[in-house]
């Protein structure tokens, strides 16, 4: 029988450079070279792309304006609150101030309490205190 003859060809496109020729080598394969035209064409679009984001983000801003900024307004609010949490946990880890805030929140609730609600006519007061106030908060003349 005879064995078949195989001839190799090679084509300059899908020529495989050698690799690991010796042992105990490793080359790297060097990836295909862009030509100057297809990176041109990359920084052409990217440029315009870059020109046209202010007027874009402009327009998006004018466009859903109320909804970002209730969005900005509800993370600002959630940010704060955890500053505040982490503040106050870092406060009571210092040894004798939790007490002390606890016997000041004490004085002041007793003193809340004798200056505002044990007469009816300091009580008369306060509701006329809170009335100016929402008055004020909401913006209605009362």
């Amino acid at each position: 029988m005879q064995e078949p003859e195989f001839t190799e060809t090679t084509s300059k496109e899908t020529t495989v450079p050698d690799i690991n020729s010796q042992t105990g080598t490793i080359t790297k394969l060097q990836p295909p070279a862009q030509s100057q035209e297809e990176w041109l064409k990359y920084g052409e679009q990217i440029s315009s792309f870059l020109a046209t984001l202010p007027e874009y983000v402009g327009s998006l801003f004018n466009r859903y304006k109320q909804p970002l900024v209730s969005v900005g307004l509800i993370l600002g609010a959630l940010v704060a609150v955890r500053v505040l949490l982490a503040i106050l946990d870092a406060l009571n880890d210092i040894p004798l101030v939790a007490p002390t805030f606890e016997l000041i929140g004490i004085g002041y609730s007793a003193w809340f309490v004798y200056r505002y609600l044990l007469k009816a006519s300091t009580r008369r007061e306060l509701t006329d205190e809170i009335t100016t106030l929402k008055s004020q908060v909401v913006g209605k003349e009362v």
